[in-house]
């Protein structure tokens, strides 16, 4: 039997290209590694909120387009970008016609559409019964209902490629399915420690896993071999976590660092500056991923910033209390010697670090600072209300930017030139923006954009993501459970992950195995 389609991944943008393309007659399979009924993926565990670029996807058209050029610094022509603006409303309005509801959750513009029920304003992660859940439960509904399939526990590992045209795909267990069409939807490679290695930071075991691990890159890997070019992998979207949440599960995925942060400083080991905090968070995340030791920045404030930005409760849930509430330590001293001494730097370059960063603010030339500090996402506030204040940081990646190439309709290109016929990707397979000078900005971050389109029916969406990890060497998932290889001192001991790893590493100090079970 041959499928019309095959879809390698279940989450929001797979059950989005399988369903639009059983309701334009074609036959739809769905692949998903996950064996439970509630498989995790990043989708079932997201927020849910829908926007571009932070604006109301039924907004106009021309102002989108404006606001994400503005932002990420590209010609929207060149990155696919001005596809969002454009089909924004249009993908809104098909998901909530296949039973996705909408609430309006907060103030700011980008909450207008936020799936229902909405996650709890608390610390900790929030998603069984929320509307990620919810919407995705709809879906896998609506695709058997239409008559597709949607095969749980089925890991691709092969495509089948002849005469230059991807016919079908070959599974774990050997077995071969054959397909007039592939669309990988599997997600980025964020849980892969040696791609993250490779494209993102020196040290990925120092990164927090923020996503459901389930993020291997197998897709991207398969296409790779079969020809398609990768493009943008450098980039993820992720957040500033506090160092304690790698042993703190209630401070993962939220609170974030990031209101703090980019409304204060970040310094390094030597007190110093390193990275544009009016970058916004993901920027921020992004860079201190790329430092040689990525456990060595510190977000430093003061007393203004903690009682007024860091207590905002428009975008909750907020840090002020709930980071401290939830067990994370908050460092303070009544100068900033002290606090130097508390984080381990030098004391007199974080006073003058500071005295510059404050000098710049009250003379309004912040954009001389080196390194140039913009406005972009928060106007700097000074540091000089005691008592001083201090949280040691760590990025929390989320999904990875990069990925496979594509053209406006969705189709993989090779890296020659050219689609590869029968080949597409969507959702976080495929780059969101391979030009962007500053790919962790909105419209390249914080939205995941799904790309579900079947050959010239386009679906575009943003679909923010919260997340998950740690725990252990990562391995693939084995009948959908995830395991770790204990492997110091003898023959190693393999053992169940529960709910999912938060680190993306093997062990520290222990050699990474493969896993045959």
């Amino acid at each position: 039997m041959t499928d019309n389609v095959i879809v390698i991944g279940g989450g929001l943008a797979g059950l989005s290209a399988a369903n639009r393309a059983l309701a334009l007659g074609l036959q739809a399979t769905v692949l998903e590694q996950g064996s439970d009924a509630d498989y995790f993926c990043n989708s079932r565990i997201a927020g849910g909120i829908i926007h571009v670029a932070f604006r109301d996807v039924t907004k106009d058209v021309e102002d989108i387009r404006a606001t994400v050029s503005g932002q990420t610094g590209v010609n929207d022509a060149t990155a696919h970008a001005g596809l969002l603006a454009e089909e924004g409303a249009r993908a809104l309005a098909w998901i909530r016609e296949e039973g996705a509801k909408f609430i309006k959750g907060g103030q700011f513009e980008f909450m207008r559409w936020i799936m229902a029920p909405p996650r709890r304003r608390t610390a900790g992660l929030d998603w069984q019964g929320r509307g990620p859940d919810v919407t995705l439960r709809r879906l896998a509904a609506n695709l058997e209902q239409r008559g597709g399939t949607l095969r749980r526990g089925v890991r691709a590992t092969e495509l089948i490629v002849e005469d230059g045209k991807v016919t079908g795909v070959v599974t774990a267990d050997g077995e071969r399915i054959a397909a007039h069409a592939v669309v990988i939807a599997d997600g980025g490679f964020q849980t892969n420690p040696d791609l993250v290695r490779k494209y993102i930071s020196p040290q990925p075991e120092k990164l927090i896993q923020r996503g459901a691990g389930s993020g291997f890159g197998a897709g991207l890997l398969m296409a790779e071999s079969a020809g398609a070019a990768l493009v943008g992998m450098d980039r993820f979207y992720g957040h500033l976590l506090g160092q304690q949440a790698f042993e703190n599960d209630q401070l993962w995925p939220y609170p974030i660092i990031d209101p703090i942060a980019q409304a204060s400083i970040l310094v390094d080991k030597s007190g110093s500056r390193f990275t544009d905090e009016g970058l916004g968070g993901v920027y921020m995340a992004n860079e201190v991923a790329k430092l040689a030791d990525p456990l060595a920045a510190t977000a430093i404030f003061d007393e203004a910033v903690w009682t007024g930005i860091a207590a905002d409760n428009r975008y909750p849930p907020c840090m002020n209390p709930v980071f401290e509430q939830a067990g994370g330590t908050v460092l303070q001293a009544p100068d900033l010697a002290g606090l130097a001494a508390q984080i381990g730097v030098p004391a007199g370059s974080l006073e003058r670090t500071v005295a510059e960063y404050n000098a710049a603010i009250a003379g309004g030339s912040v954009a001389s600072l080196s390194p140039a500090r913009s406005t972009h996402r928060a106007e700097p506030q000074p540091i000089a209300t005691a008592p001083f204040r201090a949280i040691p940081v760590c990025a929390g990646i989320t999904y990875t930017m990069g990925g496979i190439a594509i053209d406006r309709d969705c189709r993989a290109q090779h890296r020659d030139g050219g689609a590869i016929a029968g080949l597409y990707a969507a959702g976080r397979t495929p780059p969101i923006s391979a030009a962007c000078p500053r790919p962790s900005l909105p419209v390249c971050g914080r939205p995941n954009p799904l790309q579900g389109r079947v050959h010239d029916r386009r679906f575009r969406l943003h679909h923010h993501r919260r997340g998950l990890g740690r725990i252990g060497a990562l391995q693939p998932p084995v009948g959908g459970q995830r395991y770790r290889l204990r492997a110091g001192g003898g023959a190693g001991r393999l053992e169940p992950v529960h709910p999912h790893p938060r680190r993306v590493h093997e062990d520290a100090g222990q050699p990474r195995r493969e896993l045959a079970v």
